[in-house]
């Protein structure tokens, strides 16, 4: 027995066999899903059940109870137990992904084990740059056909993009191919994807929480938001293990005097000697100083444990569900 699943913004319809994902079905017919990770752990292929229901062999790390609760979904996780309509979100004035090759320009430390890799993006047919929003993230390439997935560090300007890499110990791209990288190498690379970025329409206090190399996507958005006149006010918290691996802290706390009403706050879990600073973990930290989280919109990215607590502590601080907007970095290593 076979269900049938309607995607309501694009009106692309599909079939899913007994026992198979809503995401497996729609690539097995060339329905193109945004999705990365595919067990559960990003939630890049978010979806809201509009009609019909899904059921999951266990809940993925992802999708917490309440937004279970709520009608969302993850299509890589996703049985059907009726006919569906789901809802995917698409980015407003975002391209299409398109794939291009990219030029390096710039490979330099940021952090111990974090490298800042800048590529020049090539202009597109009709002469205009390529178009994302602050906060998605593009695929490079590699020669096998396999892909790693990298946020997009700043706004966009139609000729390059930041990308802020973490080290994998024995990662094939992170560990093995990118130290040999030098400016003029070519890369192919296919942006823009994804759904994380500013919702401008909820206009209340924002609460950016990054982990680790998630600090980039919020970076890129909160770059694009400088010197807006028409902003609520918002607080960036950025938590990382030690204080070596904090950098352009001296840029984003500048952005105080560009941003109205923005703090921004670092967080050390393993602090050094001498640090006087805040400790813990970060959504400790947010927690500590608005432990009413009603009428804030929430932006999270980094480790997946770190999206999947906050989400859950944040919505029992009042947070609404449907105003988390979260992107979960999940590492590859494959030798």
């Amino acid at each position: 027995m076979s269900h049938h699943v309607l995607w309501l913004q694009t009106q692309q319809s599909f079939e899913v066999n007994r026992g198979e994902t809503v995401l497996d079905a729609a690539r097995r017919q060339g329905v193109a899903i945004p999705h990365d990770c595919t067990f559960g752990g990003c939630g890049t292929c978010r979806m809201t059940v509009v009609q019909g229901s899904a059921r999951y062999e266990e809940l993925p790390m992802a999708l917490s109870e309440d937004e279970l609760a709520q009608g969302q979904g993850l299509a890589c996780q996703a049985l059907c137990e009726s006919d569906l309509v789901i809802s995917i979100e698409t980015v407003p004035s975002a391209s299409d992904p398109v794939c291009m090759e990219a030029t390096v320009e710039t490979v330099s430390a940021l952090a111990p084990d974090v490298t800042l890799l800048r590529l020049r993006l090539p202009a597109m047919p009709d002469g205009e740059g390529i178009v994302y929003a602050p906060g998605q993230y593009l695929n490079i390439q590699l020669e096998d056909g396999s892909h790693r997935c990298f946020s997009m560090a700043n706004a966009p300007d139609g000729q390059s993009v930041d990308l802020h890499i973490k080290r994998i110990l024995g990662g094939r791209f992170t560990d093995r191919m990118l130290g040999s990288l030098k400016p003029g190498a070519a890369m192919r690379v296919e942006l823009p994807h994804g759904t994380f970025h500013y919702r401008a329409q909820d206009y209340q206090p924002m609460i950016f929480a990054a982990t680790g190399t998630g600090i980039a996507p919020i970076r890129a958005i909160l770059e694009s938001l400088l010197d807006n006149d028409d902003l609520p006010p918002s607080r960036l918290y950025w938590g990382v293990r030690s204080q070596q691996d904090l950098y352009q802290t001296e840029e984003l706390a500048q952005w105080s005097q560009r941003l109205y009403e923005f703090e921004f706050v670092p967080v050390l879990s393993r602090p050094d000697p001498g640090w006087k600073g805040r400790t813990g973990y970060v959504q400790d930290a947010v927690l500590v100083d608005r432990p009413d989280l009603a009428e804030h919109s929430v932006y999270l990215c980094g480790s997946p444990f770190m999206v999947h607590d906050a989400k859950a502590r944040f919505t029992q601080a009042g947070a609404d569900a449907t105003q988390i907007y979260s992107d979960s970095f999940t590492f590859q290593n494959s030798a």
